[in-house]
């Protein structure tokens, strides 16, 4: 028989890049337990069976933080391997729409501007979805 111990757990993610009215971008900091705990993030979450990316994200932003959203335009999908399990982002550029953004299912909640962002300590998959939208403010200026 094989040996399994080699075979990283791969986690699938929907990923939600927020945007208020006024541009600020919801970010928020990881409960402080796991690998990437205490860790900023842009939330979203795990896949459950033959659910959608849209649904997916829009379930984990109800659960995690108690708000509505509109599931926007396909960003970016990106793969990252951490020594302990591997995951893809796929990651949506969403609209707030309703509700009071509370922190359910993580430490605390911020929105914060992309110029401002690199105050914050995420986990190394992230930095790719960061240098993209400050790559796409700047092409807007």
């Amino acid at each position: 028989m094989p040996e399994n111990s080699n075979l990283l757990t791969h986690k699938k993610i929907g990923v939600a890049v927020i945007y208020n009215e006024g541009g600020k971008v919801l970010i928020d900091r990881r409960l402080n337990k796991g690998l990437l705990g205490s860790l900023w993030e842009f939330p979203g979450g795990k896949f459950e069976p033959n659910e959608t990316v849209e649904d997916c994200i829009k379930r984990e932003i109800l659960e995690e933080i108690d708000i509505e959203i509109e599931v926007g335009e396909h960003l970016i999908t990106l793969d990252h391997a951490y020594t302990h399990f591997k995951v893809t982002l796929i990651v949506h550029r969403c609209r707030y729409l309703t509700g009071e953004p509370k922190p359910v299912k993580c430490e605390k909640i911020c929105w914060v501007t992309l110029d401002e962002i690199h105050n914050f300590s995420f986990p190394k998959a992230n930095t790719k979805i960061i240098e993209l939208l400050q790559n796409q403010q700047q092409t807007k200026k």
